[in-house]
This record gives C-alpha cells, sequence and structure tokens, in this order.
C-alpha cells in the first residue's frame, strides 16, 4: 500500500500530523491513520479554548470498524477546530493532509516540538507497523 507522507510535516508515533508556523501547530491524522480506520462515520473534536497537555485525547475518530483518538502532539490552546468535519467527517479520508486537518493549537512548551519525529523516522514506523 502506498501512504502520502508531507516531508514539510512533523509526525507523532500516534499517527497525528502537524504544521507548524511560529506557535500555532495544525494537526490532523496521517494518511496511514485514515487508512487504517476505514470510513470515517463522526468527528468529535474538543472545544475552542481548552487548554491541553501534550499526549491528552482531544477528540474522538469514528469509522465503521473502530474508534480511534485524536492525541494533543503538543500542549496548548485550541483555537480553531475545522468546522467542516461535523457535516463531512470523510474528508479526513479523502484529503487527510488538507481539508481534513482537526484542530489548531496555540502551543504552550516550544521545546516539546523537538519529540516530534521525523517524515522519515514516520515511515520507519509504518513500515514496522505495516509487518
Amino acid at each position: 500500500m502506498s501512504y502520502e507522507f508531507p516531508s514539510e510535516l512533523k509526525y507523532t508515533r500516534t499517527h497525528e500530523w502537524v504544521d507548524l508556523h511560529d506557535k500555532i501547530a495544525t494537526v490532523g491524522i496521517t494518511d496511514y491513520a485514515q487508512n487504517q480506520l476505514g470510513d470515517i462515520v463522526f468527528v468529535e473534536l474538543p472545544a475552542i479554548g481548552l487548554v491541553l497537555e501534550k499526549e491528552s485525547n482531544a477528540g474522538e475518530i469514528e469509522s465503521v470498524k473502530a474508534v480511534g483518538d485524536l492525541l494533543m502532539p503538543l500542549s496548548g490552546e485550541i483555537i480553531e477546530v475545522n468546522e467542516q468535519l461535523a457535516e463531512n467527517p470523510e474528508l479526513v479520508n479523502s484529503s487527510p493532509f488538507e481539508d481534513g486537518w482537526m484542530i489548531k493549537i496555540k502551543i504552550s512548551n516550544p521545546f516539546e516540538i523537538d519529540e516530534l519525529i521525523s517524515v522519515e523516522q514516520y515511515k520507519e514506523l509504518v513500515k514496522s507497523e505495516e509487518q
């Protein structure tokens, strides 16, 4: 199976991607993660203004096969959620890196960025999970 791995993004070991600009992180789940979940039917996102710690639960992604958690890749405040996903959760399947983004975080601890993994490390992780 061939997956998309945008090289400009950072990744987590729990299959979230992070697009960082200054102190704002846009977050979603990876192409591999959406493929593992199957057809996504519902996405529950956190309230704007909520402050969450890294690795805490920021939402749920329900598919026809399973329910997955959206984990915070970095600590910070939720400043925006993708409202389109309420009506069109399938955007996560069709466009995981663009239209299917989930949350925007104003990060509170820039040092955590160093704990995210590179595209090469993420590709290795996916390869190891597929075996």
